[in-house]
């Protein structure tokens, strides 16, 4: 007679590629998604399994592939990222970001309709996630007919087998996702699903009386049921009420969106993990491998960083945000007490933070204006999370090789020069390492060839002397090499 297992026995570990599995999230009509862990960095992330035979038989193989080219080119704080692929026999394993939020549906059947400011900070996130896709995706003069999803939804055109060009069906998504927000209920609903269709063709709706007339106007240019007189989405990003309080990251200039920036902390724990040296991850960064491990470690990490707290919101605008600074006053004592100082173009929110926590900050008076400030120009640099002294160092390093000389003007302020053997001239600039919010930096170049080391003893009245070609590119050759001589 065979002994049977006590109930408490451990279950089996079901290994992945570098992944873990664990406990299910949630089945669909596809396959199941299980939580997974990588086995070094033991960062979570969201396996979905997708069987090979399921989605053969329901003719959805297309489908699946373009979902994974896409989400293979995503990359956007509001959108799932997809890290690695792992194809078996049987199975296909989508290794993606692991959000502990759950469903925007769940979200709103817990806790009802929501405020109006908490709606509108979801929906802005929402409008900015599909903006970036149809920006990206959509191909110009390409047409549809699939009909899939959730029918409570879809738009007219679509339960109608007609036709459409993808973005105008999405704002209609969207006004049904707005409406759920504001009022916890579907705009359209109704088990008998004939008379859900009837309902939706008609764009008849309830409007409840709490609703503000701007977000009513907003709410029914995106349910016209007519498509060519919907709102688009630059409609929706000029309208008074999704204006209100939207945060400057979600929709970034090209020129401000920077993935370049390599995290040197999140290196150097792929580093230690994979017991490698700092030139391999270097070039699988560089490589453009979609399975390569490295890779995919270094990203975990970065995501995980981002995801820990809710500051990683005020991180992004920081470094996407680029303008004059906010008129705010601090007093001289301030200015003094840390050579560490808040970077003058991205530290906005910071300033705002540590304002809400207790410093006060005393508004200028009519009798004590002071001098205009003056708009930060822009300046080179790069960033880090290392800690300020270590980042320093890694300066002092890096100059010593280059045979740069420098003057120390504080701990965290340095001028440096360089002799060209050409010329028998000096290259001069300062180095400054700013603080852009809790836990990042930035280490600021500035060229002094014709600003201070011009400026003393010069004639105040006479105009300042326009920089000259040869010192802006000596200037850009010295951080250059020494972005260089850092990177080693």
């Amino acid at each position: 007679m065979s002994e049977k297992l006590p109930s408490n026995q451990p279950q089996p570990i079901v290994k992945i590629g570098h992944y873990t599995l664990g406990q299910t999230l949630g089945v669909g009509t596809f396959g199941k998604v299980k939580i997974g862990e990588h086995v070094l960095t033991k960062h979570k992330v969201a396996v979905k399994i997708l069987n090979r035979q399921k989605i053969k038989s329901l003719d959805v193989v297309g489908k699946i592939r373009r979902e994974i080219q896409n989400l293979k080119l995503f990359r956007h704080p509001h959108i799932i990222k997809l890290y690695q692929v792992i194809s078996t026999p049987t199975d296909i394993f989508m290794i993606m970001e692991y959000v502990s939020g759950g469903e925007l549906f769940d979200y709103i059947v817990k806790h009802g309709k929501l405020k109006e400011y908490e709606a509108r900070r979801f929906f802005q996130q929402i409008i900015s996630g599909v903006d970036y896709c149809l920006s990206n995706m959509m191909m110009d003069g390409e047409f549809l007919r699939t009909s899939c999803g959730s029918p409570n939804y879809a738009a007219p055109e679509v339960i109608s087998g007609k036709l459409y060009a993808g973005p105008e069906v999405d704002i209609w998504s969207c006004g049904v996702i707005l409406y759920a927000l504001l009022c916890g209920t579907l705009p359209f609903d109704d088990e008998h699903v004939p008379t859900l269709f009837r309902k939706i063709k008609s764009g008849i709706f309830p409007i409840p009386e709490y609703l503000n007339k701007s977000v009513i106007s907003l709410l029914c240019h995106m349910l016209q049921v007519d498509p060519m007189r919907r709102a688009t989405i630059e409609d929706i990003k000029k309208h008074e009420w999704f204006q209100k309080d939207l945060p400057s990251y979600l929709f970034p200039s090209p020129v401000e969106q920077d993935s370049s920036v390599i995290d040197i902390d999140a290196v150097n724990e792929v580093c230690e993990k994979f017991n490698v040296k700092e030139p391999e991850v270097h070039s699988a960064l560089l490589g453009g491998d979609p399975h390569d491990q490295l890779a995919i470690a270094y990203h975990l990490i970065i995501d995980n960083k981002r995801i820990a707290d809710e500051a990683a919101k005020a991180e992004l605008k920081d470094f996407y945000v680029a303008s004059s600074p906010p008129p705010v006053a601090f007093s001289p004592n301030d200015a003094n007490s840390s050579p560490l100082r808040p970077h003058p173009e991205r530290i906005a929110p910071y300033r705002e933070r540590q304002g809400s926590q207790g410093s006060t900050t005393q508004a200028p008076t009519q009798g004590n204006r002071g001098t205009p400030v003056k708009r930060a120009k822009w300046h080179l640099g790069i960033r880090s999370q290392s800690k300020p002294n270590d980042i320093m160092n890694e300066v002092y390093r890096a100059m010593k090789a280059l045979n740069f000389e420098w003057k120390i003007i504080n701990s965290y302020s340095v001028r440096v020069r360089h002799k060209n053997i050409l010329t028998d001239r000096y290259s001069k600039m300062s180095l400054q390492l700013y603080q852009v919010d809790y836990k990042s930096y930035l280490l600021d170049f500035k060229s002094l060839s014709s600003e201070e080391t011009e400026d003393i003893g010069r004639d105040p009245t006479l105009p300042p002397p326009q920089a000259t070609g040869h010192h802006t590119m000596e200037f850009f050759e010295m951080c250059a090499a020494l972005i260089t001589q850092l990177a080693r």
